[in-house]
This record gives C-alpha cells, sequence and structure tokens, in this order.
C-alpha cells in the first residue's frame, strides 16, 4: 500500500440520503460509490459512457448489497447532456443530499467540447459549474447538504489566464488542466461563501497522485514513472478517502470553502484564496454558460 494514505475511518451512516456522483464508473468515483454505497445511500452514477456504467453498477451491487443504485447519461462536455441530466434529476428524485463534482480529464490533446470550450476547462470547470447551477435548488431543499469538488494539487502549477481562459491564442496541455483545477479550488470557494447559511456546505480536494485512467494521455515515460514511483502513489480505493471524509465526515460545515487533502483540511495556492480571482472567474464562466447566477 502506498507510504501517503491517511487512515481515516468512519462508521457514518447515509441511509435514507441520495448521492450524485459524476465520473462514477471509473478510478476514485466508482471507489466513492462504492464507499458511499456501503453506507446506506442511493447513488445516482452520472455517467458518459453506459457500458461501462452498468459493469460499474454490477460490481458495486454485487458487493455492497445496495440495490438504490442507478446510472445516469451525462456528457460534461456537452451542455445539452448537462441540461436535459438536471432535467431528468429534478424531475425523479425527491433530494439530492449529495453533489459529488468527480468526473474529470488530465492532459489531453488539445480538442474542443460541444460547445466550444477548451475541453479540460469545459469538463472539469464548466461543466460541474453548469450542472451545480441546475442542481442547487433540490440541493438546498434538501439541506443539511454538501457538493465536493475534486480538483487536484495541480491547482498550483499555474495561474488563471483570464484574457484567455478558453485557450485560444495559445495551449499548454499542463497549464490548460492546472488551470482547470485552480479553477475548481476557486470554484467551491466562491460556491461556499453564496450559501451561507443555506445549510449547504461545500468543499474541494486533492485526492492525491492516484493510479488510475486519468494517465492514459500521458507520454509512455510519464507513465513508466508513475509504476515505478507507485509506493508513493494512491490505489483509487486510497484516492477516494478524502472525498468520502468531504462527503460524510459530521461537523464539517464549519470548514465549507476549504481545500482537503489527505482527509484533512490543506493549504491551497495563494491564486485558489484570491477572492477577487474568484468573483471574475465566476463573472466569466456564467457569461461562457449563458447562465445568470448571482
Amino acid at each position: 500500500r502506498s507510504v501517503y494514505c491517511h487512515r481515516w475511518t468512519s462508521e457514518e451512516r447515509l441511509d435514507g440520503k441520495t448521492v450524485i456522483i459524476t465520473g462514477a464508473n471509473t478510478g476514485i468515483g466508482k471507489e466513492t460509490a462504492r464507499d458511499l454505497a456501503r453506507r446506506g445511500a442511493r447513488i445516482v452514477m452520472a455517467c458518459r459512457d453506459l457500458e461501462r456504467a452498468e459493469e460499474a453498477r454490477a460490481d458495486i451491487l454485487e458487493d455492497t448489497g445496495n440495490e438504490n443504485v442507478v446510472i445516469r447519461k451525462l456528457d460534461l462536455s456537452d451542455t445539452k447532456s448537462i441540461k436535459a441530466f438536471a432535467d431528468l434529476v429534478n424531475k425523479e428524485e425527491k433530494q439530492v443530499n449529495i453533489l459529488i463534482n468527480n468526473a474529470g480529464i488530465m492532459m489531453c490533446p488539445h480538442s474542443k467540447t460541444a460547445d466550444g470550450f477548451e475541453m479540460q476547462l469545459g469538463v472539469n470547470h464548466l461543466g460541474h459549474f453548469l450542472l451545480t447551477y441546475l442542481l442547487l435548488d433540490l440541493i438546498q431543499r434538501s439541506a443539511p447538504a454538501r457538493v465536493v469538488v475534486v480538483a487536484s494539487v495541480a491547482h498550483t502549477w499555474t495561474g488563471l489566464r483570464l484574457d484567455d481562459l478558453n485557450s485560444e491564442r495559445s495551449y499548454d496541455t499542463m497549464k490548460a488542466y492546472g488551470q482547470s483545477k485552480l479553477a475548481n479550488v476557486l470554484f467551491a470557494r466562491s460556491l461556499a461563501k453564496r450559501l451561507q447559511g443555506t445549510g449547504v456546505s461545500v468543499f474541494s480536494l486533492h485526492p492525491g497522485v492516484v493510479q488510475s485512467d486519468l494517465w492514459r494521455h500521458q507520454h509512455q515515460c510519464i507513465q513508466m514513472a508513475v509504476k515505478i514511483f507507485r509506493i508513493f502513489t494512491k490505489t483509487t480505493v486510497e484516492g477516494a478517502q478524502t472525498t468520502v471524509y468531504c462527503a460524510v465526515e459530521p461537523h464539517l460545515e464549519s470548514q465549507s470553502g476549504g481545500y482537503f487533502s489527505d482527509c484533512a483540511p490543506a493549504t491551497c495556492s495563494r491564486a485558489a484564496s484570491d477572492d477577487d480571482l474568484a468573483q471574475k472567474l465566476w463573472e466569466i464562466s456564467c457569461n461562457m454558460l449563458g447562465i445568470t447566477w448571482q
């Protein structure tokens, strides 16, 4: 096992609670779904690849005995799909107690979403920004509730290029990834401020360097390095622990807006705690998505 896994266990139950997890068919998303299913929650697996989601669901069901696990189609690279998913959830679900914005893509070659956003920014930040916006009324009616945003220590790699957020002028795969993760931390911070006093808390986190599919776009030497340094990386089960912690640990409400790593509060970069920058990003995000979110 890895040398970096903070051992945290909790007997907290989630019976009668509903959890939505994006990207729940693989990696830490799947392990998060498994853990929360074991705690008795109703799990909505929001996935793009329904075939892999079906396999993951069967595995989770067999392992946990929880039959209250459903799959719903969600492609975060297409705002039409996000709206269709949110419409369905708002119709079908009586409550959403925990929304886990987990899905992500990492350091992929340059491409664009259906709406013309740079893919990493579009999926990792804008897709989740829109999804949260569309589900927020239901989440607030379900309070006490939580929104958990899976970010990364990669948020420290770069600043936000506010004048070229969409990488129109130049594209650097690592900077675009870092920027999308910085956007995650800033979004969680902004959202927490806006939701003060509503009973909805918001957290962002770094899961650790995890052995997962996220590395699939990397050069072979990077993939090799990840294998060689496996002792310093986390398994997907270990990688899911901080997400689970932010979702279930009691009495975290006072730390809403905070950033976590290894199941404990952590320090984020200076840019990630800049409220002016967070506000600018909020306005630009609303603008890009064509929404008004005060």
